[in-house]
């Protein structure tokens, strides 16, 4: 195939940027939209790019070799400024009798996030005004391990941010202003491998503490639920590297946060430079180029923007399958997410551990209420007939049980289990317990039996909505991690139906919590 360079133009949102990339980065040009008060009015913005995208494009050729590919930001995003960026890439492809290419907008982050670092197969946090995303490849797609529920983490700060009368974007700010600022507690939403802002963002707004104070805490808070998330991510896949990517990612709180987990779990980490993070005109250029390398263009035709446009539905042409991890059996402890577990023949003792990244009062708080909830639930589940393990001592931190050598179901999976699995969750559900945290590795099989473990973010609930969410986890790990996902969902769902009464309504809220648009 001809080399050169590609022409990447981005403009979901607020930045209209265009560049050049060929083995690096040739030109980069932005205009970004600044609107006069309040958030990003999508109208307006799709205003302005329409009357700045001429000159950006021509300032990106001035001079410079001419493109063998034009790259545009094909969606996620606002509908409107979409379609002003789609229309221009077509009708420039054409002109230039060159191949288009539609580039997913948070793929195109990954991508530049790993061309910087150099990493082949990280981990990655995606945080950004309108997302927030754990994302891993996994057999042809990037995989979202986890995801918001509501809003995106940068949203979710402008939105407190303009409640208090400061400036947009309202990250610098209330970063400058956290800097002042001591903890209080608030909201702390993280449901499995998922997490939510609306609960923080309204406790934030109300707050009667100065404004310093809530700023701090708003970080403190917000930026670990992040962290948790991620370090799930690392601790499920056993993947070894993570980078952050997006314009939150421009946070040194955050970056922090992320470095020091990282280092706890002796995990490589990596942010890139600035002008990678924001959204950029070079993202999509260089994403284009590893498309067009591997024969990914479209015709013009096929060329409409997507404003709901998500991550896993792109497929990955560009990658190699890395290769498989090789974990080994460890037979005096165990490390997860959130503890360790020291064995011995009989018992398995569950202690949690410090995070160095969080605020020594959250962190406290967290640990003690876990441990106590975790105890309570374990036993209100086995008196539902779940099968879990028995409890023997319970300490403020630690929670020692009867020991089940045992493999996880996310080495056993199998229709047979996952119909288990099933039964085992309706049962559960009957009982009005959430679990929180449904993975494959909280599940473990012996002698064709299950026992599910680490109530650590179980609750108890009757609402349809916190039933669906926690098959959701269930479900979203199976799709990340096996080719056979449909067939196990279907074996989980015929055993929830055998034991549930309300499983049609509850599997059908899981869908509509699977098919929501969640860039708000």
């Amino acid at each position: 195939m001809k080399s050169g360079p590609v022409l990447g133009i981005e403009g979901t949102a607020w930045n209209l940027s265009a560049a050049l990339f060929d083995d690096d980065l040739i030109k980069l040009v932005s205009n970004p939209y600044k609107p006069v008060q309040g958030g990003i009015h999508p109208r307006e913005a799709a205003q302005h790019h329409a009357s700045v995208i001429t000159s950006v494009i021509d300032e990106v050729l001035t001079e410079g070799p001419e493109p063998i590919a034009v790259a545009f930001s094909q969606g996620p995003g606002l509908g409107p400024c979409l379609r002003i960026v789609g229309t221009a890439a077509r009708a420039l492809a054409l002109s230039l009798q060159v191949p288009l290419i539609g580039v997913n907008h948070c793929v195109a982050h990954v991508e530049i996030g790993r061309f910087a670092s150099g990493f082949d197969d990280p981990v990655v946090l995606y945080a950004s005004g309108a997302n927030t995303q754990v994302l891993g490849y996994l057999k042809g797609r990037y995989r979202i391990f986890g995801e918001t529920l509501d809003i995106g983490i940068g949203n979710a700060i402008d939105k407190f941010a303009r409640s208090k009368g400061l400036s947009h974007p309202g990250g610098p700010e209330v970063e400058r202003l956290a800097g002042k600022g001591t903890y209080f507690p608030l909201p702390y939403t993280v449901k499995g491998m998922d997490l939510a802002f609306s609960g923080l963002v309204s406790a934030a707004k109300d707050s009667h503490a100065s404004l310093e104070d809530t700023c701090f805490s708003f970080q403190e808070t917000a930026f670990a639920m992040c962290t948790e998330v991620t370090e799930r991510a690392l601790s499920q896949t056993g993947k070894e590297e993570m980078i952050l990517v997006g314009g939150v990612g421009a946070n040194s709180r955050l970056q922090r946060m992320l470095r020091e987990m990282c280092e706890d779990r002796g995990a490589a980490f990596s942010v890139p430079i600035p002008q990678y993070l924001g959204d950029n005109g070079a993202m999509i250029a260089y994403t284009g180029k590893v498309m067009l390398e591997s024969g990914s263009t479209i015709p013009v035709e096929s060329s409409r923007v997507n404003p709901s446009y998500r991550a896993d539905q792109v497929n990955v042409t560009w990658r190699k399958e890395p290769d498989p991890l090789i974990s080994g059996t460890e037979e005096q402890s165990a490390r997860g997410a959130e503890a360790v577990v020291f064995f011995t023949d009989m018992t398995a003792s569950k202690v949690r551990q410090s995070k160095r990244y969080r605020h020594p009062d959250l962190d406290k708080k967290l640990i003690t209420e876990r441990t106590r909830a975790e105890a309570r639930l374990i036993s209100d589940a086995r008196r539902a007939g779940v099968r879990t393990p028995v409890i023997c001592e319970i300490t403020s931190d630690t929670i020692a049980m009867e020991r089940i050598p045992g493999l996880k179901l996310k080495d056993n999976l199998s229709p047979g289990a996952l119909y288990e699995a099933g039964k085992m969750v309706g049962r559960l559900h009957m009982a009005q317990i959430v679990h929180g945290d449904l993975t494959t590795c909280n599940f473990l099989v012996k002698d064709n039996k299950l026992w599910l473990i680490d109530f650590g973010l179980a609750f108890t609930s009757s609402e349809t909505e916190n039933r669906g969410v926690d098959i959701h986890v269930l479900f979203q790990i199976l799709e990340s991690t096996s080719e056979d996902s449909k067939m196990l969902k279907e074996s989980f769902i015929s055993g929830y139906r055998g034991v549930m009464p309300e499983a049609d309504e509850i599997i059908e809220r899981e869908h509509e919590i699977e098919l929501r648009g969640r860039y708000l």
